[in-house]
């Protein structure tokens, strides 16, 4: 018995229920579009990211779906296609039927027939909106570290951030100028001391408030201590808990700060003692440079000691 031969993709070529149920099956939006532009075909991962169905999409053309300013884009660029036949890929926007606007890339090829003769294009759609999201907000964010970094350069008090391993992350030169020349030359070596273990930097009581800081997450902790012959501030904060901290360090023997911290205390005692507010306005007068003086009648409480 002769049998009649049969291909065995037969089956497959016939079946356009098949073809459809592949690429059906594809989580990539998929079209076709004729020499006109006209949609002839398209996946349900095109109809859930264009938010209609697939019959309000086959036989319009992308002017019917997408705003002209867009769809201009696209038919420009089918037509280079068209015009040097091969592979194409490009970012685009994409409005959706909620009139949300997505960052996508397509990837496109022309595709022909039996003879050779171009049919049309086909094409897949890769959104990359989350992508685009968090490069914009890495690119602000460099930003702002940069604006950052450059401010604090400017403040006369010194500033050192350090993470969660106690390594430095930043400091400004004000704060290499508070702990000596040893600190300074090794700043200019390193600009901003980045990745110095913050150990060998500061006096023990100075590391012990940053490293607490770090371990607690407290919001903040301040001290007044008296260290190489210096009067100094030390507010730690913490910036994100337990992972980042940060000190601002202030030498009182500078005047212009000693002023400014002057103020600033009065104003937080004001409520609590109004004798000692009158002394800090007297104190404002000609015996400013009187530091040590001062701040003992600020704040009584306050003991100044070499660090132990």
């Amino acid at each position: 018995m002769i049998y009649e031969e049969k291909p065995l993709n037969q089956g497959f070529i016939d079946d356009p229920e098949l073809h459809q149920k592949i690429i059906d099956a594809l989580p990539i939006p998929i079209f076709y579009r004729d020499m006109k532009g006209v949609y002839m075909a398209c996946n349900l991962a095109q109809e859930k990211l264009l938010g209609v169905t697939k019959s309000q999409i086959i036989g319009k053309t992308v002017f019917d779906i997408q705003p002209f300013e867009i769809a201009e884009i696209y038919a420009k660029r089918d037509q280079e296609l068209l015009d040097s036949p091969g592979d194409q890929s490009y970012e685009a926007k994409f409005r959706d039927a909620s009139g949300t606007l997505h960052d996508v890339v397509f990837t496109k090829a022309v595709i022909r027939d039996n003879q050779g003769e171009l049919m049309g294009i086909v094409g897949s759609i890769f959104d990359i909106t989350e992508r685009k999201k968090a490069e914009r907000r890495l690119e602000k964010a460099r930003e702002a570290t940069v604006i950052a970094s450059a401010m604090m350069h400017k403040i006369r008090a010194g500033i050192i951030i350090v993470d969660s391993e106690l390594k430095v992350v930043d400091s400004n030169e004000a704060f290499a100028k508070i702990f000596g020349t040893e600190i300074e030359d090794l700043f200019e070596t390193i600009p901003g001391l980045h990745g110095a273990d913050l150990k060998e930097l500061v006096p023990e009581v100075i590391y012990k408030m940053l490293s607490t800081t770090l371990q607690s997450g407290e919001n903040m902790i301040e001290r007044d201590l008296k260290i190489q012959n210096k009067l100094i501030h030390v507010s730690v904060i913490s910036i994100y808990k337990h992972r980042v901290v940060g000190a601002l360090i202030r030498d009182m023997s500078v005047p212009a700060l000693v002023r400014e911290e002057i103020i600033s205390r009065a104003q937080r005692v004001n409520r609590k003692n109004l004798e000692t507010v009158q002394k800090i306005a007297f104190l404002l007068g000609d015996n400013a440079s009187q530091t040590e003086e001062m701040l003992n009648s600020i704040i009584e409480s306050y003991k100044y000691g070499e660090e132990e």
